[in-house]
């Protein structure tokens, strides 16, 4: 009785070689993970670009170390409020929302504290 031939998973081309191989090579391989993981990598790219356009943002009204800015304005040039790399609480309860370098503070209302997290830098 023949044994049944491995074909490899991304071409289907019969394999040759070890009993336990996948991929004819490792192009192959490449291109059947890179389909696997299509969707989650495109949702990381997609989060990946809002959290470089809010940087880019902050970053734009904040040439120097620190500025003021309203709600208003980082939301009319596409802010995300809902994304952000890191937070951190100071001693004294403030919270700065930061998206990589460049974070902010909310005050009060629809006013904004801009800062660039120096550990970075």
């Amino acid at each position: 009785m023949e044994e049944p031939e491995n074909i490899c998973e991304d071409c289907g081309k019969p394999l040759f070689g070890r009993i336990d191989k996948k991929f004819c090579n490792d192009s192959c391989r490449n291109a059947h993970f890179n389909k696997v993981n299509r969707v989650s990598n495109n949702h990381v790219r997609q989060i990946n670009r809002i959290l470089k356009k809010n940087r880019d943002i902050l970053a734009s009204l904040n040439p120097e170390e620190t500025a003021k800015t309203k709600g208003k304005v980082l939301s009319r040039l596409g802010f995300s409020f809902d994304y952000y790399t890191n937070i951190y609480t100071t001693k004294t309860g403030k919270t700065y929302y930061f998206c990589y370098d460049q974070g902010y503070l909310p005050l009060d209302a629809d006013n904004y504290t801009l800062v660039i997290k120096k550990e970075y830098v």
